[in-house]
């Protein structure tokens, strides 16, 4: 059993934390306080490279210049004013979002659950007013291995017990499918209370799971044939990490319903936001959905300024090309302990064979060691996903880092 080097300064820190903090989360023993591009340092200077960009919030790299810029000017002139009253950016911002992705409307919030939230009120009120639903009977598919987030609503359809056992009563309304399985979307959308269904285009908590060419296609065609709304959950998939600008990209389908979250901020704040037409968006009256944060001018300054980054420097472009090299030099180590390589642009994922039920963990470990922070997902797993600025001098430099550590499970 690995067993990693802890500085007294940084046990400090964890004593803390352990003593202070709910106990909701099973970090990998580092204690970080800079991060820069790709890189993070922990507080005794040790360098890293990020392998999980803080779950796809930091795909233009740790503290890019321009937006952090953005965000110190805007932070001394104005942060907050509530929806009560309007402010000189939220309306740049929204029609610069609109048009960078193609919608009517943006409905803005803060978490990413929350913009999942705000897209399952859309839908359903869309049944109702729009479809001819009747009253509480909306229903909406999502799939098995989901992750949408962690709010009542919303472990209310997750097949993971870690999530909602214990949690109960959950909310109805819901539907749960197999992934990737065209068939059962055509079964279920025969109930003529399905309003929407509710998809990640890659299920990233769940492994890096890519689903087969022509899915998501799939299911925008059957939405269409039977008056459903397509939802996509493009909170990490979405904003290039993928390769493309959305995941649904790749097979030219858009969304009837767009959440997007993470990097939408670059990693600097919570910013999240829902986007559709005027047909599904306006059927939302004052009043009766809102968020106090939603919307203020500081997340409006640094929206804009993380996404004109994401479009000058070419980070789509560079998340396909890279994905395409990391995977290719994972795949020349030929390791017995990686059973499966998958992924598109970087988001990608290992799963680790081993005799030992812990040797993704113990692998993660050790590449902390070595320079590298990664986090295995449902035991066997380990998600490789740098900052979307990283070059192929670095992807080769990691994968050796990678590699060296494999040996070690031996």
């Amino acid at each position: 059993m690995f067993t990693p080097t802890l500085s007294e300064r940084s046990a400090q820190y964890l004593l803390l934390e352990e003593k202070y903090s709910a106990h909701n989360y099973h970090p990998l023993p580092v204690v970080l306080e800079k991060g820069e591009g790709v890189f993070v340092y922990d507080v005794d200077g040790r360098k890293y490279f990020d392998f999980l960009s803080g779950y796809s919030a930091v795909n233009q790299g740790h503290c890019h210049p321009k937006i952090i810029n953005t965000f110190i000017n805007q932070a001394q002139k104005l942060t907050l004013t509530s929806r009560a009253f309007h402010n000189n950016l939220f309306g740049e911002f929204a029609a610069y979002i609109t048009n960078y992705f193609g919608y009517h409307k943006v409905l803005p919030m803060n978490t990413g659950v929350e913009a999942v939230e705000t897209a399952i009120k859309l839908a359903r009120r869309w049944g109702y007013t729009n479809k001819g639903i009747a009253e509480n009977k909306a229903k909406i598919i999502v799939c098995s291995n989901n992750f949408h987030g962690r709010t009542s609503t919303v472990i209310s359809f997750s097949t993971d017990p870690t999530s909602y056992k214990k949690f109960g009563p959950y909310m109805p309304g819901f539907q749960i499918i197999d992934y990737n399985n065209l068939q059962a979307v055509e079964e279920v959308f025969q109930d003529k209370n399905v309003t929407a269904i509710l998809i990640e285009p890659i299920q990233g908590e769940a492994g890096v799971v890519v689903p087969d060419e022509g899915y998501l296609l799939g299911i925008k065609k059957l939405c269409n044939k039977y008056n459903v709304l397509f939802i996509a959950d493009e909170i990490q998939t979405g904003l290039c990490r993928t390769g493309k600008l959305l995941a649904c990209d790749y097979e030219n389908t858009r969304p009837d319903i767009l959440i997007l979250g993470k990097a939408l901020s670059g990693g600097t704040m919570p910013i999240s936001c829902v986007l559709c037409d005027d047909e599904i968006m306006l059927n939302i009256k004052p009043g009766e959905h809102g968020s106090t944060y939603g919307g203020n001018p500081l997340a409006c300054a640094v929206a804009i300024t993380s996404l004109q980054v994401l479009q000058e420097e070419k980070m789509a472009e560079n998340a396909f090309n890279m994905g395409i090299l990391l995977r290719q030099e994972l795949s020349a180590i030929q390791s017995p302990y990686i059973k499966i390589i998958r992924g598109k642009g970087l988001l990608n994922a290992i799963v680790i064979t081993h005799e030992n039920q812990d040797a993704a963990w113990q692998l993660c470990l050790i590449l902390k060691e070595n320079g590298l922070l990664a986090k295995p997902t449902h035991g066997d797993k380990i998600r490789f996903a740098p900052p979307l600025t990283i070059n192929a001098l670095q992807i080769k430099e990691c994968v050796g880092i990678i590699q060296q550590s494999l040996k070690a499970l031996a």
